[in-house]
């Protein structure tokens, strides 16, 4: 019933992404509009962040009971409306609004678009799928900053929310249709009919589900915090322009280009848990190496391995869910997950921002990664007896 649908979910994810990608890129401008501290354009990160996170849960709560073509429609269009709003924002508290509006509304995506893709496919190959659908996220935050950068030499930043606006409601309106028209995502929605119904393994308690969403989404709410200052610190730091310091953000995204169908082939060969391991403890080395580099060279090797190191995981984590979690729930255990990792990021982003206004930048990022690789570390040992196992 879905077949050949996967290429046009790719660009869905691109376009949910379009608007929710450029807070961070564009903070430089945003931050000198309204002469912000590192402290207060850490709260501007967050209100879109910590509403994001919050939508997970209703989200896909939703998706599980009415279906998630919905919920897809409210992820695209409902960012875009609420984007375009954004760039007609003329003061600090309004903008805060709206971006907490533009998470709100965007936070069912997630949830429902995985569940969704995992009934097109074996699930032997579903890790592919799944690193597949990443690919529009990576397309979308790599080109969203330098579209947005170059929109905003011109109009400035809020008429790079407002441009992108645009061709995120349309792409929505038109996906949902097809998604109608074709019968796919409705609350009735079933595994295709050539497939048996799915075995999830047997339990071992949600014990190892709950260590595994804990490490993936903490890690990524530091790791979030860390990029979130990464254009304010190559301006401050190395002394790049905001346009240049917004495009260089990109390269972390260009990963996502290519690197998570190798992060999902993997998972399918060698299993979830020796996967995320190896790269979440990659995690904490890279982020300490950012207080070294002053060249463009080598801020560029380390912005890409941050780029693999996100796009190796989330497709990973979405596996090892989908494959312990029974259908009927999925949505809602990965609305869990989304949570705790919006959630994380979104409180920690400010302390963050308070961090560096007081200790600088190479104590903050130091601490960073000494946690991440603690956190690997104790949960690793805790999930040892689910290394062998695959997915």
């Amino acid at each position: 019933m879905l077949g050949g649908l996967l290429p046009l979910f790719v660009l869905a994810h691109c376009s949910h992404h379009l608007l929710t990608a450029l807070t961070i890129p564009l903070s430089p401008m945003i931050r000198s509009d309204f002469s912000l501290d590192y402290t207060y354009a850490g709260w501007v990160i967050s209100a879109f962040n910590l509403s994001y996170g919050i939508g997970q849960l209703p989200g896909g709560w939703l998706a599980d009971r009415i279906g998630p073509r919905l919920m897809i429609t409210l992820g695209i269009c409902g960012v875009a409306v609420a984007g375009f709003f954004v760039g007609l924002s003329h003061s600090f508290g309004m903008m805060i609004v709206f971006l907490a509006l533009m998470g709100v509304m965007g936070g069912g995506y997630h949830p429902a678009a995985p569940p969704m893709i995992s009934s097109l496919v074996e699930p032997t190959h579903r890790g592919r799928a799944l690193g597949l659908h990443m690919i529009g996220g990576g397309a979308s935050f790599f080109l969203s900053p330098l579209v947005a950068t170059a929109i905003a030499a011109y109009w400035g930043w809020r008429g790079s929310f407002i441009g992108l606006a645009v061709p995120t409601m349309a792409f929505g309106i038109f996906f949902h249709l097809l998604l109608k028209k074709r019968g796919g995502g409705g609350p009735q929605e079933k595994a295709p009919r050539h497939r048996a119904p799915e075995r999830v393994p047997a339990p071992r308690g949600l014990r190892p589900l709950i260590i595994f969403i804990f490490m993936s989404t903490f890690t990524a709410a530091v790791l979030f915090t860390v990029m979130s200052f990464i254009p304010l610190f190559l301006v401050d730091n190395i002394g790049y322009s905001k346009e240049t310091a917004g495009a260089f953000f990109a390269i972390i995204y260009s990963a996502g280009l290519w690197v998570s169908p190798i992060g999902g082939y993997l998972s399918d060969r060698f299993g979830s848990i020796p996967v995320i391991l190896i790269v979440l403890l990659l995690t904490g080395p890279v982020i300490f190496l950012l207080n070294f580099v002053t060249s463009w060279l080598g801020i560029a090797i380390l912005l890409l391995a941050l780029g693999v190191i996100i796009y190796v995981r989330m497709p990973v984590s979405e596996l090892y869910i989908l494959s312990r979690t029974p259908e009927g729930k999925r949505s809602a255990i990965l609305g869990v997950y989304f949570f705790s990792s919006m959630e994380g990021g979104g409180i920690l982003t400010p302390v963050m921002g308070y961090m560096i206004d007081h200790l600088g930048f190479f104590a903050s990022y130091s601490l960073a990664a000494s946690i991440i690789t603690l956190t690997t570390l104790i949960c690793g040992l805790l999930l040892r007896g689910e290394w062998q196992l695959k997915r």
